[in-house]
Parts: C-alpha cells; sequence; structure tokens
C-alpha cells in the first residue's frame, strides 16, 4: 500500500507541474492568436493514447509515457518533428509566422507558470505554517554525524558562526545551502577556544550519499519546563512550568539525552526529581511507571508566524533559492567537485522524497521545489527544452533573421539525443542506487 502512495503522490504531483507549464505556452500562443494543435499530459509515443478528445480546434489528452507532456504549436519546429507542415506556406495563425518577440513570450510561457507556482506554493507555506526551528544559542552543542566527522566536528562543539555571520537557527544557518553546497567557513567554541573549521568543496557527494541529518544534530540543554501534558506523570507530581530539572536519581543532568536516559533507566521504579523553582531546590517524586516519558516539553524554538503580505517576499526567497542551489550545484559538477551520480536524481529519486505516507505539508513543500527545479531545468540552452528554443530566438532577434528550418531540425534531433542520454543516465542512476 505504501508503495501505491508513494507513486500516486508522484504522479499527481509531476501530473499538476506538467500540465500548468504546458498551460503557460498554450495561454501565451493563444493570446497571440497561434494555433494549438495537441495538449498532452505524458507522451503519446508511437501513436498510442490513453484518453483523447476535442475542443475547439484542439487535441486534448494523456499518452502512456510519462515522462513529461507538450503541446503541439502549429508552425513551429518542435519534438514532434512535422516537417510537412513546415514546407507548406507559412499562415497567420502559425508560430512561425508572428514577430520574434512574441514567440519568445510563447516559448518563456511554461518557465513563467512554473516559477509562479513555486513561488505561490511556498507563499501559502509560509503564510499558514509560519516557520519553526531550533535556538542554536540555547543548545549544548552539536553531535557529528558521518559527514561532521570527516569535517572535523567533535561532540559538544557550539557552532556560532558560518562565514563570518552569526547563526543564531539550528536549519537555516548550520545545515543551510550556503553549508551543505561546500566551502564555507564554521566557527566552532570548543572547550573554551575558538576554532575555524572549512566544509569541503566536494561535500555534495557525502551529503547525498550519507543525507544532511548526518552533518550534525542538535544536544539539547535541560532547558526550563515550557509545557506540561494534562494527566501526565509531570502533573500529577506537581511539575510546573518554569521548573528547571537538575537531577534524576542524583545524577546531574545538564543534557536532556542523559534525561532522557536516566528516565529510560529506571523505568518500573520510583523516580526522584530535583527541582529548581523560583530559586529553591524542591524534591518531586515520581512513581514507578513502564514508560519512560514524564510528559512535558523544554525545546528551544524560536517560532514567527506572518501575515499574507509579509510572506510573500520570504516565499519569493525561498523559491528562488532552489534555483541559485541548482545552478550553484551543475557548476561543482562541471568543476569536478560534485559527481554527477551522486547529486543528480531521476523520477525513482524524487519518489522516494515523497515518501509512502500522504503528508501534505510535504507534498507541497515539493511541488513547489520540482516546479522550480522545471524552470530551472527547462532554462537550460539545450535544444527540445524551452532554453534552446529562447535562444535560437535571441540569436534571430539580434542577428535579423530566423535561423534555418534546416538547421532548427538537425538541432532538435540532437537535443533530444542529449535529453534521452540524461533521462537514461538518471533512471538508471536511480536505479543503481536503490540496490546498493
Amino acid at each position: 500500500m505504501g508503495v501505491i502512495i508513494m507513486i500516486g503522490q508522484v504522479l499527481l504531483g509531476l501530473s499538476l507541474l506538467i500540465i500548468l507549464h504546458e498551460l503557460g505556452h498554450f495561454l501565451a500562443a493563444r493570446a497571440f492568436g497561434i494555433k494549438v494543435e495537441k495538449f498532452y499530459l505524458f507522451f503519446d509515443a508511437w501513436g498510442v493514447k490513453l484518453l483523447k478528445f476535442n475542443f475547439k480546434g484542439c487535441e486534448y489528452g494523456i499518452g502512456w509515457l510519462p515522462l513529461g507532456g507538450y503541446v503541439k504549436i502549429a508552425g513551429m519546429i518542435d519534438e514532434s518533428m512535422d516537417t510537412e507542415q513546415m514546407q507548406a506556406e507559412p499562415q497567420p495563425w502559425e508560430f512561425r509566422s508572428k514577430p520574434a518577440w512574441q514567440r519568445l513570450i510563447v516559448m518563456l510561457g511554461g518557465i513563467i507558470v512554473n516559477v509562479i507556482v513555486g513561488i505561490v506554493v511556498f507563499w501559502m507555506l509560509t503564510y499558514g505554517l509560519g516557520t519553526t526551528d531550533l535556538d542554536n544559542r540555547q543548545l549544548y552543542g552539536v553531535s557529528p554525524g558521518v559527514i561532521g566527522q570527516k569535517i572535523g566536528i567533535q561532540e559538544g562543539d557550539q557552532i556560532v558562526a558560518v562565514n563570518g555571520e552569526k547563526a543564531d537557527l539550528f536549519y537555516q544557518d548550520l545545515l543551510s545551502s550556503e553549508v551543505l553546497m561546500g566551502g564555507a567557513v564554521l566557527e566552532v567554541e570548543r572547550n573554551g577556544k575558538s576554532v575555524e573549521l572549512t566544509v569541503p568543496t566536494d561535500i555534495l557527494n557525502e551529503v547525498s550519499e550519507h543525507k544532511k541529518n548526518e552533518l550534525v544534530q542538535p544536544i539539547f540543554k535541560m532547558l526550563p519546563v515550557q509545557e506540561i501534558e494534562p494527566g501526565s506523570r509531570a502533573e500529577l507530581i506537581g511539575l510546573t512550568v518554569g521548573d528547571s530539572i537538575v537531577a534524576v536519581n542524583g545524577v546531574s543532568v545538564e543534557r536532556l539525552d542523559v534525561f532522557k536516559e536516566q528516565i529510560a533507566a529506571n523505568r518500573n521504579k520510583e523516580i526522584s526529581l530535583d527541582v529548581v523553582r523560583q530559586g529553591q531546590t524542591l524534591n518531586l517524586l515520581a512513581p514507578a511507571d513502564s514508560s519512560d516519558i514524564l510528559g512535558f516539553t523544554n525545546f528551544p524554538l524560536v517560532q514567527h508566524s506572518y501575515g499574507l503580505f509579509e510572506a510573500l517576499p520570504l516565499g519569493a526567497a525561498k523559491a528562488f533559492s532552489i534555483i541559485t542551489d541548482n545552478i550553484k550545484g551543475f557548476g561543482k559538477i562541471f568543476k569536478g567537485e560534485v559527481r554527477a551520480d551522486k547529486a543528480l536524481s531521476g523520477p525513482v529519486g524524487i519518489a522516494t522524497m515523497f515518501g509512502t505516507e500522504v503528508d501534505w505539508i510535504r507534498f507541497w513543500s515539493l511541488v513547489g521545489m520540482l516546479s522550480m527545479a522545471l524552470a530551472f531545468m527547462n532554462i537550460l540552452p539545450i535544444p527540445a527544452l524551452d532554453g534552446g528554443h529562447v535562444i535560437f530566438l535571441l540569436v534571430e532577434m539580434i542577428q535579423g533573421k530566423p535561423l534555418s528550418d534546416q538547421f532548427l531540425e538537425k538541432a532538435q534531433v540532437v537535443g533530444f539525443f542529449i535529453i534521452l542520454a540524461l533521462m537514461i543516465f538518471v533512471f538508471g542512476n536511480d536505479i543503481f542506487k536503490l540496490t546498493q
């Protein structure tokens, strides 16, 4: 059942993004009086269609090959390679008959819609959920994972700055793309001394293999009690908000993990708590219980809520950061700092990100991320992608005449094989990762 849910989420998310992307081309073409002959979700390769119907001169349908979608615009050299149409006399409703600036807008239509969708998704998530993070200044320090150990981070280190900027928030600052992309300088306080550690430029290879939570994990201090769960053992023994637990059965507990270890070790036994309340030390006795939970919270959370218009710039910044991260990531691949097989994922890798349970917050977060990633991929200057068409149109506008149909046809074929090779690579890479 979990696999079905995962596949269903992937198909829903990608289908939504494909339809909206192609709708951007469709609406722009129609706005300039260009005829659109087909609008398809997925490819109807070799003419095989799962569904089709005609409406106002356009064929709408669903193909069988779930590798994208397309709109067939009259008078345009595209993946359909309809050379017969291109040999006829240009008609006023065709793409090739329109001014270059109009054709440029049509080609950018899908990318523009993807960017808008990404911004709106992250805007609404920020407005609806606000932001929640851990106050890095109130942590006992960090515990390094596999990646953190290779950088040189030690148990209990306090990372106070990244590239000279204060690291006040754990996830936003310590696990930011600035750190995960490599090259960042971490300022660490260790045993009363300041130490500088440089994150390797190829750290993305490790992040891809081990995931970013293997960089560092927070070590929580035993902060004052913030909330008591009604009906819990904490309420029963008289623990109150603001109390500071300093010892369990005589063992000092400055760290939350040590506290939890002591509670678990004394399961089914009476537990003695030394508590500081308004400057006075009290002793509270918790009766024996099979549970290792007392029922209170004391996490150092930093939470913010935002109004509708306050959330817009934050959502937009989050959306555009995905594009800048993709640019940096591809730059590292071309420099040889990051291996392509480590950094790139295809549909199978994306599916695992959605997970086997329905989580709508995660779903929409991934849809927003994929929308921006789709915008970035489509603007790449590869023939057969929107970016390739944009480059050819810009060349036409600069030189004052269009490139020949023969050149565009050959470029389309080259672009098709480039994309095919990339798809084979990412699919094979995903399968290889699953078998490791």
